[in-house]
């Protein structure tokens, strides 16, 4: 038994590696740099922590999400292993207490983010450190052809005239060819062993189902799939509705999204990770180290913003290499909401700068001051001071982040917990004995669905635009109702923390940056339209759309996606009549065909999708579909 393979029973226990993990390790261990691209549950952090674990030294792991390398520490330190990471926002006292821990301390991985090695302070401190590795996780993000280009990145290849004799080791799960050159290039690698695992998933099934009722196509999903299953969708909001939904259909169900607390969190996590339920109704915040072999069914009711987060979200299905299903549920007014949601929130660069100047102005930062200066921010109530849109500003200030210009972290926690402890009928006598907070208690009840079931994360700026009241009169009305045993409340610091990585100097940080805004927006524009294509491509195998959008090249159909399915069926002109008969007296909506004709939905949506092509019928403003 080879050494690699008795670290990663001892720590991970698992049996074997995963194809190529082995071999990335071998190529490392024999002092190549390694470029892998590995699609998302190809188990990247292994490659670097098995030879990080064998070799003398420590492992050095640039990554540019704070989440994921607190989330990393944390596991390596349940593995009795020792790691620690430098995040933003960290004192320069702090950080030389970190680099002394790594010197004197057996560390064995030091996570940090590129930006860091933008200080010259820093980089010298490394130099006094025995770097065994360093892998670069994210490694698209070194190439402006990439989805996610960061500047900072282009400082990693300074590292290899420090460490000229340490293997490097670029991990992505996303990077066309082009963008493959640019890393190898970008990072300065000499002769690297180049590892790439195919994206095509056989046993996973991708379905594309329109339909106007998706709770009942959903309840109709489950009840034929019983095993675990993931809900995706775009908003805390519809989290907590289809959780409380589902549970009132009699499934079990539970929820996660970024306004939870770590506690909740977890305990939401680990009862659906040891199938106390079956369902977990999700926004994209869950998924980060979530590898669960069982999962059947993964559905998505919104349509995901590109083909990279869907493939990354779908494929925790079926890792156990049995058959298992990617569902997307789709209406006519999806495309409309998700470019509404996706691209009327993409800042400009005349919006990024008047951000940028007033967050300077909001922190009487003075021009050519503000370097390595930290502050709590609360981004309502920076939006609300300056009348800009909460989540336009929210991208501005990520993309602000991803440059390197500032750091921001903890954004989004929300400062109030409230969850109704009486019935509504006496919620309703109080309101009628305080009716001075009637709309905003009412407002309340109208925005967060199921806050008498559960405790629920509260916006209080939010509440008093939609009530037309002030954030000092919700707060008032919600402390009322606390002090008569009405609701349940606890408070929360909502601070985020922002640091400014330059000093102020307004257009010229701007105008620096701003060729990269648009090259970002231009490709967020094109990614979503691809997203659109392969929801809408209804001739070519939803299987071949997604390896070609990787590309990745498939002769062969995969026989079970929703295209594969509806091309192998013979038509039935006979039901497609019946359709044209019912609609001929009145306009009807898929549901109440399939209802009103005792077919199955597919027969129903194969027997309009006949006839739109056929321009028979139309759906009018109601989504009823009409003879035309």
């Amino acid at each position: 038994m080879s050494e690699a393979l008795q670290i990663l029973k001892k720590h991970w226990k698992h049996d074997s590696f995963r194809e190529p993990q082995e071999q990335i390790i071998d190529a490392i261990l024999e002092g190549n740099d390694v470029f892998a691209l590995l699609p998302t549950g190809g188990g990247k952090s292994v490659c670097y922590q098995v030879p990080g674990i064998l070799l003398q030294g420590i492992c050095l792991v640039i990554s540019p999400l704070i989440a994921l390398m607190k989330d990393q520490v944390e596991n390596l330190q349940k593995r009795d292993i020792k790691a620690i990471a430098l995040v933003g926002g960290t004192s320069q006292n702090d950080i030389i207490d970190i680099l002394d821990n790594c010197q004197f301390g057996n560390y064995k991985f030091l996570y940090l983010s590129p930006e860091r090695l933008q200080h010259d302070w820093i980089v010298d401190r490394l130099k006094q450190l025995k770097i065994s590795l360093i892998a670069i996780d994210e490694a698209h993000c070194v190439s402006q052809w990439g989805h996610d280009f960061r500047p900072a990145y282009l400082k990693i290849a300074k590292l290899k005239e420090v460490f000229p004799n340490t293997s490097f080791l670029a991990l992505t799960a996303s990077a066309t060819a082009k963008v493959q050159v640019d890393i190898i290039e970008n990072l300065a690698f000499e002769n690297p062993k180049i590892f790439t695992k195919s994206f095509e998933r056989k046993n996973l099934a991708y379905h594309v189902i329109k339909t106007e009722d998706k709770l009942s196509k959903i309840k109709q999903i489950l009840t034929k799939n019983i095993q675990s299953s993931i809900i995706y969708v775009s908003n805390r909001k519809a989290c907590l509705e289809i959780s409380s939904q589902l549970n009132h259909l009699g499934f079990s169900a539970t929820f996660y999204h970024g306004g939870l607390s770590y506690k909740e969190k977890e305990k939401n996590r680990l009862i659906w990770m040891e199938n106390k339920v079956q369902i977990i109704v999700a926004t994209n915040a869950f998924g980060m180290g979530i590898d669960k072999p069982d999962v059947k069914t993964v559905i998505h009711i919104h349509l995901p913003q590109n083909l990279e987060n869907y493939y990354q979200e779908v494929g925790r299905a079926g890792r156990n290499g049995e058959k298992a299903f990617g569902i997307l549920l789709t209406n006519s007014s999806d495309v409309k909401s998700a470019k509404s949601q996706f691209l009327s929130v993409l800042p400009d660069k005349e919006f990024l700068k008047n951000v940028y100047i007033k967050l300077n102005n909001y922190f009487q930062i003075a021009y050519g001051e503000g370097y390595n200066e930290n502050f709590s921010f609360n981004l309502n109530h920076f939006c609300s001071h300056y009348q800009f849109p909460i989540v336009k500003t929210y991208n501005s200030i990520q993309f602000l982040d991803r440059q390197g210009i500032l750091t921001l972290q903890n954004l989004f926690s929300e400062k109030i917990d409230l969850q109704f402890i009486i019935p509504s009928k006496e919620v309703i006598r109080y309101m009628s004995l305080n009716t001075n907070d009637e709309e905003i208690i009412s407002t309340i009840l109208r925005t967060y669905t199921g806050i008498f079931e559960i405790e629920i994360s509260v916006n209080p700026i939010l509440i008093a635009k939609k009530s037309n009241s002030t954030g000092k009169k919700v707060l008032e009305a919600i402390h009322k109702m606390h002090q008569s045993h009405v609701v349940n409340l606890k408070i929360h610091n909502n601070d985020s923390n922002i640091t400014f990585n330059e000093v102020r100097e307004d257009e010229l940080t701007i105008n620096r940056v701003s060729k990269f805004l648009e090259t970002q927006n231009q490709q967020k524009e094109e990614k979503f339209k691809k997203m659109i294509d392969f929801v809408e491509d209804t001739s070519i195998c939803k299987n071949k759309l997604l390896l070609t959008y990787f590309n990745q090249e498939v002769k062969e159909d995969c026989g079970i996606c929703s295209t594969c399915i509806s091309k192998n069926k013979t038509f039935d002109d006979n039901l497609s009549k019946l359709v044209s008969e019912l609609l001929q007296a009145n306009p009807h909506s898929s549901k109440e065909i399939e209802n009103k004709l005792s077919i199955s939905s597919e027969e129903t949506i194969f027997a309009l999708q006949h006839l739109l092509e056929k321009n028979k019928i139309a759906i009018n403003s109601h989504n009823k579909y009409y003879l035309i």
